[in-house]
Parts: C-alpha cells; sequence; structure tokens
C-alpha cells in the first residue's frame, strides 16, 4: 500500500511524481468528538443612496451610488459585497465602515478589493455552471463588530458624461466565524442531538425576531441550522479527515511535520530513484482550524497532478492576530461557500503572518486537489493565500519561509523544481485565452496567470527568495 494517491484518483504514472507510503502511518483512534460553535451569515439587500451621501458623485452622473446607510447588526467579524451575475465585474469602488462590538468605536472608511473573479473556478467546469456563483468582492476582515455602513460608487460618477452600471442584485455579506471549539471538551449521541436541536430553535428565533424589527430592509440567511458543530464525528467530517490517514490519524487537527530524512524515507519515486523533497512542514488540518463540513460540496475534486504553485494574497487586511487566524479561515470558508456560491474554500493552502500552514480546500494535503485559486489554471497546480494584504505591507519573513517549506514538499511530492517554469494550458481568464499553452513559473504569483494585483507587489517581490529557499530545502 505504498501508492496511494497512484490508486486512489488516477495521478498519472511518471517517472517524476513521488508520493507518501502509508508504512509509518499512526493507528487511527476512536472518533474524537468535540463542541464547535455555529456562525451565520448576514445578507442585506443594497439600494441606491442620494448622490450628495457619497462624495465624489455628480448628480448627473445617471447610475446613483448604492450602499447602506449606518445600522446596527448581529455580531459578526468579515464583511464582502456580493451580486448576482459572476460573469459582471463591479466597476467601482466599495467602502465600508464597521462598529466594534464592546467599545462602540466606529473606523474609518476601508476598500474592499472588487476586482475578485479572477480567484474562482474556471470556465465551463461542475463547480463554476452549477448556477449558484455569484460575483464577488474579496472579503474584509475587520474584527467583532455589530454595525455596519457601505457606499458603492460606480466608476465615471465623479463626470456627467455618466457612470458605469453596477451590477445586479448587490448585496452585503456579514459573516460570523463562530467561536472557537472549547478545548478537550466532548458530547454524546445524546447531548449532539439536543445541542443540535437548540441550535435551530435559537436560530429560528433570532431570525424572526430580526425580520420582525426590520423585514422590509434586512434579510438575514441564518445558516445555523445547517451547521451542527456540536457533534461527534460526522460522515463529512470523517471523509475529510481520511483522505490524510496516511499522514496523520483520523481526526487529527494538524499533520506533524517530519525531518527531511523521515520525508525522503516516506516517499518513493515511481520508477525509482531518490526523491527531490523538503521536508513536510507542520500542517493544521480543517478540523484544526474548525471548518464545518456541512458547508461544502460533499464529493472531492481532483486533477491530474501538481506541475506550479500559485501564490496569492486574501486580501482581506492585515488586522488580526494569529490567534485570530482560525476565525479568519472559518470566515473566508464561509463567505466562499455560502455567499460566493464555491463548492468549498478557493484555496488548497493558507498561511498566517506567523508562518503557520493550513490545509484549505478538502481532499487531501499531499493529493492533487482541484481549488478555485486561479482563474484558467486550477488544473494541474496547487493554490496558497497568504492571509492579508501585500500590496504596500511587507511580508513578514516567517511568511516567505512558510511557502518555501509547503512548496519543497508540496511539489517534491509531484517532481517539481521550485526554481525551474513548467507549462499549463489556460482554462480561459482574462491573460490567456482559453487552450493557451502558457509558460509559467513554478512557483508563480497568480498575477502571472491572470491580470491582478494578487499577491500584492510586496509579496510578489519575495517570491525569487521562496524559489530559492524551496529548492534548497529540495536538496537541489
Amino acid at each position: 500500500m505504498r501508492a496511494f494517491l497512484a490508486s486512489a484518483i488516477g495521478v498519472a504514472c511518471t517517472a517524476a511524481l513521488v508520493l507518501p507510503t502509508a508504512a509509518n502511518a499512526a493507528p487511527a483512534p476512536a472518533a474524537p468528538t468535540s463542541t464547535a460553535p455555529p456562525g451565520f451569515t448576514q445578507s442585506l439587500p443594497l439600494a441606491p443612496l442620494p448622490p450628495h451621501d457619497v462624495p465624489g458623485t455628480d448628480r448627473a452622473a445617471g447610475t446613483a451610488p448604492q450602499g447602506l446607510p449606518e445600522r446596527d447588526t448581529r455580531p459578526f467579524s468579515l464583511v464582502g459585497v456580493v451580486w448576482d451575475d459572476v460573469e459582471a465585474e463591479l466597476h467601482g469602488t466599495v467602502q465600508v465602515r464597521t462598529r466594534a462590538t464592546g467599545t462602540g468605536a466606529w473606523t474609518g472608511w476601508q476598500y474592499l478589493e472588487t476586482h475578485n473573479h479572477e480567484h474562482a473556478a474556471d470556465p465551463g467546469t461542475a463547480e463554476r455552471e452549477t448556477g449558484k456563483v455569484r460575483g464577488s468582492t474579496a472579503p474584509l476582515w475587520v474584527g467583532d463588530s455589530d454595525g455596519v455602513e457601505v457606499r458603492v460608487r460606480p466608476e465615471g460618477a465623479a463626470t456627467p458624461r455618466g457612470a458605469t452600471p453596477l451590477p445586479s442584485g448587490l448585496r452585503l455579506e456579514l459573516v460570523d466565524p463562530g467561536d472557537d471549539p472549547p478545548a478537550g471538551t466532548t458530547t454524546t449521541a445524546n447531548e449532539t442531538t439536543e445541542a443540535t436541536e437548540a441550535t435551530e430553535a435559537d436560530a429560528a428565533g433570532d431570525a424572526a425576531d430580526s425580520n420582525a424589527d426590520d423585514t422590509a430592509a434586512q434579510t438575514a440567511t441564518e445558516d445555523d441550522a445547517d451547521d451542527p458543530r456540536t457533534t461527534v464525528m460526522t460522515a463529512e467530517d470523517a471523509a475529510a479527515s481520511a483522505v490524510n490517514a496516511d499522514l496523520a490519524p483520523l481526526g487529527a487537527t494538524e499533520v506533524p511535520a517530519l525531518s527531511k530524512a523521515e520525508t525522503e524515507e516516506q516517499t518513493f519515486v515511481l520508477g525509482g530513484g531518490k526523491p527531490r523533497i523538503g521536508p513536510r512542514p507542520r500542517i493544521v488540518t480543517r478540523k484544526g482550524w474548525g471548518a464545518n463540513e456541512q458547508l461544502r460540496e460533499r464529493d472531492f475534486a481532483y486533477t491530474r497532478r501538481v506541475k506550479a504553485a500559485f501564490v496569492h494574497h486574501s486580501a482581506t487586511g492585515n488586522n488580526y492576530s494569529c490567534s485570530q487566524a482560525d476565525s479568519v479561515l472559518r470566515s473566508i470558508y464561509r463567505y466562499h461557500v455560502k455567499s460566493s456560491g464555491w463548492r468549498d474554500f478557493g484555496y488548497n493552502f493558507a498561511v498566517d503572518k506567523c508562518g503557520n500552514i493550513y490545509e484549505g480546500r478538502a481532499g487531501g494535503v499531499a493529493k492533487p486537489v482541484l481549488g478555485a485559486h486561479t482563474l484558467g489554471f486550477n488544473s494541474n497546480s496547487t493554490g496558497i493565500a497568504v492571509l492579508g494584504t501585500y500590496s504596500k505591507a511587507n511580508p513578514p519573513a516567517v511568511v516567505v519561509n512558510a511557502v518555501a517549506r509547503l512548496t519543497a514538499w508540496k511539489l517534491g511530492l509531484y517532481g517539481a523544481n521550485p526554481r525551474a517554469t513548467t507549462t499549463l494550458k489556460s482554462g480561459g481568464g482574462n491573460r490567456y485565452k482559453k487552450g493557451t499553452i502558457a509558460k509559467l513559473k513554478v512557483i508563480s504569483g497568480h498575477r502571472d496567470g491572470v491580470t491582478t494585483d494578487c499577491p500584492g507587489g510586496r509579496l510578489y517581490n519575495k517570491l525569487d527568495e521562496a524559489r530559492d529557499a524551496s529548492a534548497r530545502l529540495q536538496g537541489r
């Protein structure tokens, strides 16, 4: 049972492919139980605003700005704006300001990244064609908040020549990630049923109260009922964990780090030879950051292999502490699935600003999981998102090091040299037309495959450093 990847998902049998073995996998313990919080999404329709309420808007511009006046809300920590047509772009600016829970202090106006369509499933794929997918801005982490104001200003609104029309169906999404699961807590099956029923009852009561208070202006999408995280391990939990069973026990909160010697001992090259692979880094699993496996599509999706890694920034801002990274991930996950309509978390991996590495989209950290991170180039690649915004802020050295460690291992499993170039066939995007064979670096920035600012200029400028470090870790 050494070539589990090749047999499980039909990976091409090439001499360069390196696969982990299962010989030293830890035995699976009894399925653990844990108490995990609900979390929910408030979805608020935006409406036209008087031009005088939005600075820089000409009354004769034609297309009115849209937004939401200052208002109280249920608690949330992440915001984004979505619209009906996934193919439509929002040409304009989106600004939000929020009120901190507890202190009541309002932030200044903050911008959301509007050109987010480059992070998505490829055109023509099953994930893209579900009919659920919406256009969306990048989400912004704002921390624990209970008040919001938003304004969307169309491009050209400052001139009487006319503004660019805004997409239809604009809605503000306010995401509460829920609290971190208490460490070491367990429940029985009966307690699980009671807790789930109580969660559903609370959600129904809260929604009723909210509608009674403000039915005209607020539509609250409550997902508590489909979020039974007060449970023994569900089938979805077990499935998401079992795909890593050759690397960690069932229900593990992390895939442990291995030395280079241990990593090489537990891998082999199809066709023989010594693997060129970096030491396996510690990876926090989906269980570890509290992913609700009930949200995602049940089945996993795979590509053939991993020829390249695309590095991103999440554009969610840098105002989070590393102790909040789990909450940031749960918020982005919920926004990707419930607000944007994707099948799962978009990126294959995430890295926080303290250099911690996290499992992203479900399917197995060693396997070639098909993501929705780089429009047109999701096949045969993996996507790594650094949590934060690095257009003007320098990424910490530990972030660059984490990207190097992760790629040295992940790319090494598939025989890829971090300093080399490779070719990928475009599935369609704004830089390479569908069917174009693009020559790309094995470690590329998102902007190498798509016209976008991502991963931000400051992070992009560090990729050569990451490539060199990754190659050295592989022993090249």
